[in-house]
C-alpha cells in the first residue's frame, strides 16, 4: 500500500506537504501542489479517511441537501460539489428534502450523525431562525441559491432580477413588445425576482407587463410532479384570456419546454407563431426543438464554489469573513426566439 511518506519521497517535500495538498488546507505552491497531486495521481495513493476521522473526532465528508437529486438542475449541484470535492480527500455524502423544512433538518441531522461538519444546503422553505440556529452549531454550512442577509458570507446566489431583465431586454432586441410570464403561484424567492426583473427591463424601454398576461396557478410549486399537465393548463389559461402576446417566459427550462410542447398540442408553432425563453440552461435545452433560448443559471460553478467556501470556513476561516458571494446569469441565444421586424 503507498503511504504519504512515499508520496513525500517521490515528490521531495515532506509528509506535512503531501498532507496539505490532500487536505486541501493550507499554503502550497502553485506548482508544488501541482507536482504532488500527479505523483499521488501516479501512485494511487488514497488517504486512510477512517483512521483521520477518529483522529480528528470528524469525518472527511461534504453533505449535499437539495429538495430533489433526481431533478437536473439540484443533480447539477451535487455534481459541481463532487467535481470540487474530488480535489482533496472529502467525500459527498447526499440526502432529499422534498422541499419539506421537517425533513430537511432530518437530512441535515443524519450527516451530522456521520461527523460532516460541511454541508452545502439548498432550501427556499426553510425558517430563517431555524437556518440561522443550524449555521451557529455547523462551522462548514453553506446555503446555496438562496441569500440570507444575516448570513450573507454563508450565501452562494444568484442574481435572478437581473435574470429577468436579461430576459426582457433580449425579447425587446428582438422585436418583442408584448410579453407573457408563466410561472407558479408560490412564494419562492426566485420566481417573484424574475417576475420583478421582466417588469423593470419593460419599464426602462417604456412598456408595461398586464398582470393579465401573468400566469401563477394555484394548483402546483416548483416540485410539481406532472409538468407537462401543469404547463398545458397554463398555456390555456393564458390562450383564453383577453390579452395580446408574441413571446413567453418560462421560470424554467422544463417548465418552457412543457410550454413548447402545449403549443404545439394546440397547433401553435415555436417560434414562428409564439416564442418562449426559459432558464437554467440545462443540458436539455440545446437537446429539445427547437433549441431552447434560456438564461444561463451557472449552478454547477456555484456549487463548485459552495464546497470551496464550506472547506475553507472550516480549514481557513479568517479568510472568508466579510465576503459575499454573488454570481450573475447570462444569455444563451438558441432557436426558440423569432426575431420580429418593428415597423
Amino acid at each position: 500500500m503507498v503511504t504519504i511518506k512515499d508520496v513525500a519521497r517521490v515528490a521531495g517535500v515532506s509528509p506535512s506537504t503531501v498532507s496539505r495538498v490532500v487536505r486541501g488546507q493550507g499554503k502550497v505552491g502553485k506548482k508544488c501542489r501541482a507536482k504532488v497531486q500527479k505523483i499521488i495521481e501516479e501512485m494511487g495513493y488514497r488517504p486512510n479517511t477512517n483512521a483521520r476521522a477518529l483522529v480528528s473526532q470528524r469525518a472527511e465528508l461534504v453533505g449535499i441537501v437539495t429538495p430533489a437529486l433526481h431533478k437536473p438542475f439540484f443533480g447539477s449541484i451535487a455534481f459541481g460539489a463532487e467535481k470540487a470535492s474530488r480535489l482533496t480527500s472529502y467525500q459527498v455524502m447526499m440526502r432529499n428534502s422534498q422541499n419539506d423544512p421537517d425533513l430537511e433538518v432530518d437530512a441535515i441531522n443524519s450527516l451530522r450523525e456521520h461527523g460532516c461538519e460541511n454541508m452545502i444546503l439548498h432550501s427556499k422553505f426553510g425558517d430563517a431562525d431555524t437556518l440561522k440556529s443550524l449555521a451557529d452549531k455547523i462551522p462548514g454550512l453553506v446555503f446555496i441559491n438562496r441569500f440570507l442577509p444575516e448570513m450573507a458570507s454563508r450565501c452562494v446566489w444568484l442574481d435572478n432580477v437581473s435574470g429577468g431583465r436579461l430576459a426582457a431586454d433580449y425579447l425587446f432586441k428582438q422585436g418583442h413588445r408584448e410579453m407573457a410570464i408563466v410561472s407558479f403561484n408560490s412564494n419562492n424567492e426566485d420566481q417573484i425576482d424574475r417576475i420583478n426583473g421582466v417588469k423593470q427591463g419593460l419599464t426602462a424601454r417604456g412598456l408595461t407587463l398586464p398582470e393579465a398576461n401573468i400566469v401563477l396557478r394555484e394548483d402546483a410549486g416548483p416540485d410539481v410532479n406532472n409538468m407537462q399537465e401543469y404547463c398545458t393548463h397554463a398555456v390555456n389559461e393564458l390562450l383564453s384570456r383577453d390579452v395580446s402576446f408574441t413571446a413567453i417566459i418560462a421560470y424554467n427550462d422544463e417548465m418552457a419546454i412543457g410550454i413548447m410542447n402545449a403549443l404545439f398540442d394546440l397547433g401553435k408553432n415555436v417560434p414562428e407563431d409564439i416564442s418562449v425563453i426559459g432558464f437554467d440552461d440545462l443540458d436539455i435545452a440545446q437537446k429539445c426543438r427547437p433549441a431552447l433560448t434560456t438564461i444561463h443559471y451557472p449552478i454547477v460553478e456555484m456549487a463548485e464554489y459552495a464546497t470551496k467556501l464550506s472547506l475553507q470556513m472550516t480549514l481557513e476561516k479568517e479568510e472568508v469573513i466579510g465576503r459575499t458571494h454573488l454570481f450573475m446569469p447570462t444569455i444563451v441565444e438558441r432557436k426558440s426566439v423569432k426575431k420580429i421586424d418593428v415597423v
